[in-house]
């Protein structure tokens, strides 16, 4: 979003003279004529300034001050002592990194750079981080728990994790966030652009082509696509991504989808340890009803063989509710794959978190009113009875219960997202739906078979071992909040309620990564 009607916003990043608007360490900040505060408001001088020492954070000054508002307008004050060296070359990588939230800089007195008046900028391109409270992902992380293990050198390192997609042909078109979904770009320049901006390692992508079609570009990414690999690559930076792009063709239909999803599903096992799956089959309704009972066991069948040979699948449960995804009807069940009993599945929540240092602060399941389905797919089945890892588990009756645990899925305090905006320049999305809940788990089993040393294959056992031991309250957020209740065409069709320990909304709730991820590898291994 364009930054309009900013007021003066001071940064005092230090080693700077007063008309140059920077404070040097341990003296009072500067601040900007009254002319310049008066064109905006106090709430936007903030934001400015919050994303700004975000962004900060993010590229390597963790230490950086939150700023501080007067009536003379907003501060960021750098005093001696408090970890940041403005005259270090970390801090100028990170204020180079971040000057793109201000439209003006000045060059103070030893070299840093300090942020003066902003002023209105033409044609900028949505950025979430200041306009709709999504989450860096180094405040992502840190909600989550990820960042101290990644900060111990667990980071994915020799996992692969393999994305079947939805295949794309040329040209290359980025789209405004009006028209998001109609976006196609080339996932390596989508990567690199995310790690450009979020200080992350170059990743290491390859491609599958086996059923990727003969027109499809197999570089070219839909919005999908995108999303999952931003989300695992932020998770396990240093995991070995496999996109599978899979021919639209092949997956038009129920029946269709079957077929592909068996296959791609064992070439997977070939090519990784961990696989995601959600984008693929959002055009019709997959929900149980809608399979005959072939394709259902073909799938499962598929699915046995993955976990036998220790592949992972992750899979969304759908953004309908208490419906199957993607259905016309108002009938109440869950959808397949997520329901079958050899996966694991990921439903949604809202997150709230400090969106300066990321630290987790709630959370509930993930519903946002419409007239059209948009929560957290889960409920019970009707074609698989209750697995024997849920046995014993309190509302789980004879039957499947969905999903197994969540991730965040509302998309405006989703993890922010890097896409090129059409002719120039980036647009910055929160991550949403469950399609973005499962490539995070699938960006966490990743680190915990490095961990483990390891594929852990099939984790639902283990995870749910945990959940009912006293680890449980420490290694995963329990969400207490909420229902999947939607309406579709006019109709409301209830679903059920968030509560205390495992409810068919968001499972077992989100992770705490650093209890749950070495829990995980050592109880997924016994």
């Amino acid at each position: 979003m364009a930054l309009l009607g900013i007021g003066g916003l001071v940064t005092a990043c230090g080693g700077g003279s007063p008309g140059s608007g920077v404070a040097r360490p341990g003296k009072n900040p500067a601040s900007t004529g009254s002319s310049s505060a008066s064109r905006g408001s106090a709430a936007s001088r903030e934001r400015i300034a919050l994303a700004y020492v975000n962004c900060m954070r993010t590229h390597g000054e963790p230490n950086m001050p939150d700023p501080t508002s007067t009536g003379a307008g907003t501060h960021i004050s750098v005093s001696a002592g408090s970890g940041v060296d403005p005259n270090s070359p970390q801090f100028a990588r990170a204020t180079n990194a971040c000057k793109h939230l201000l439209s003006g800089t000045s060059t103070g007195a030893g070299g840093s750079t300090a942020a003066t008046t902003p002023s209105p900028q033409s044609g900028a391109a949505t950025d979430c981080l200041t306009t709709r409270h999504c989450y860096a992902p180094r405040q992502f992380l840190t909600a989550y728990g990820v960042e101290p293990l990644l900060d111990r050198g667990i980071t994915g390192h020799g996992v692969t994790v393999v994305l079947p997609e939805e295949a794309e042909t040329g040209p290359a078109r980025p789209q405004p966030i009006t028209n998001l979904l109609q976006s196609v770009t080339d996932i390596r320049k989508d990567l690199a652009a995310f790690d450009s901006r979020f200080g992350l390692p170059p990743a290491h992508l390859h491609v599958i082509k086996t059923l990727a079609g003969a027109s499809a570009s197999p570089w070219l990414a839909g919005v999908e696509e995108v999303e999952d690999t931003e989300l695992v690559h932020a998770i396990a930076p240093d995991a070995t991504i496999r996109e599978f792009p899979v021919d639209v063709a092949g997956v038009s239909t129920p029946a269709k989808l079957a077929t592909t999803f068996a296959s791609y599903v064992r070439t997977a096992v070939s090519d990784g340890e961990v696989m995601s799956q959600s984008g693929i089959g959002q055009t019709f309704n997959v929900g149980e009803s809608s399979w005959t009972s072939a394709e259902v066991a073909r799938m499962n069948s598929a699915l046995k063989y993955a976990a036998a040979r220790h592949l992972t699948v992750v899979v969304a449960s759908g953004d309908y509710g208490a419906i199957g995804n993607g259905s016309s009807k108002p009938l109440r069940e869950v959808s397949l794959p997520a329901s079958d009993p050899w996966v694991l599945a990921v439903g949604g929540s809202t997150l709230t978190a400090n969106p300066i240092t990321g630290t987790y602060q709630s959370e509930t399941a993930w519903n946002t009113p419409s007239e059209s389905p948009d929560a957290s797919g889960g409920g019970f089945s009707r074609l698989f009875a209750r697995p024997s890892y849920q046995h014993g588990v309190p509302r789980i009756g004879a039957t499947r219960g969905v999903p197994d645990v969540a991730g965040e899925a509302t998309g405006t305090s989703g993890m922010a997202l890097v896409f090129p905006a059409p002719g120039a320049g980036e647009e910055l999305i929160g991550a949403g739906g469950t399609s973005a809940a499962a490539p995070f788990w699938a960006g966490l089993i990743a680190l915990a078979d490095q961990k483990a040393g390891h594929a852990l294959g099939f984790v639902n056992p283990a995870i749910y071992r945990i959940a009912q031991s006293p680890m449980y309250h420490k290694a995963f957020h329990d969400i207490t909040t909420g229902n999947n209740t939607v309406t579709l065409n006019g109709t409301t069709i209830t679903g059920y309620q968030a509560g205390a320990g495992w409810d068919p909304v968001t499972g077992w709730g989100t992770p705490n990564a650093q209890v749950l991820i070495p829990l995980l590898a050592r109880y997924a291994s016994q």
